[in-house]
């Protein structure tokens, strides 16, 4: 996917995220699963948090490694496999997720869903923008519904809001319909 620029590399951080950001909501030590080429991470490390972006193509984190140099910026680059986390022996107070949830098949969800249980302690912080179920038409990638959000985060989990959102991306100047949604452990 990275041989060109995929539709979601918009070259800057998504504006739902970058509303966390200014709003003070990232804090602590902060892992962007599926990174990308580093937009989060490198928002991030703008803001002083020690952070760390995965993600399993390695052409990605190449992209992200040259941008944290390029800025001037300190952050951690990882090619790893989000269902694997716990193999990362380390502990995060805030986790991002772009556009990786929507990605997992029903399988995978609950691995994906565990993977993330293993780096979030108690009173940690999952943020995640997922392309919505509200999307029309059938281009992209699968749809996401509130309910299959809600059932996938149960015991173990507090949704605090699913809000709609707005996905940037480069094929469609209005952009995909999305969820942003807050989830703290417990």
């Amino acid at each position: 996917m990275y041989a060109a620029t995929p539709p979601w590399d918009i070259g800057r951080p998504q504006p739902a995220f970058l509303e966390l950001a200014e709003a003070g909501t990232l804090r602590g030590r902060v892992l962007d699963v599926g990174c990308g080429t580093g937009e989060h991470v490198l928002m991030c490390a703008g803001l002083g948090l020690e952070v760390t972006g995965v993600d399993a193509a390695p052409a990605a984190i190449a992209r992200a490694e040259a941008k944290a140099r390029d800025r001037g910026l300190t952050a951690r680059f990882l090619v790893w496999d989000a269902l694997q986390l716990a193999s990362l022996d380390d502990r995060f107070d805030t986790v991002l997720d772009c556009g990786l949830f929507h990605i997992f098949a029903d399988d995978d969800r609950p691995r994906f869903v565990e993977s993330l249980r293993t780096v979030i302690p108690p009173g940690g912080r999952y943020h995640m923008l997922c392309f919505s179920d509200r999307q029309p038409g059938d281009w992209g990638p699968r749809r996401v519904t509130q309910g299959e959000i809600r059932a996938s985060f149960g015991p173990g989990w507090r949704v605090d809001s699913i809000e709609a959102a707005r996905l940037d991306i480069t094929i469609d100047p209005n952009g995909a319909l999305a969820w942003r949604t807050a989830l703290t452990r417990v």
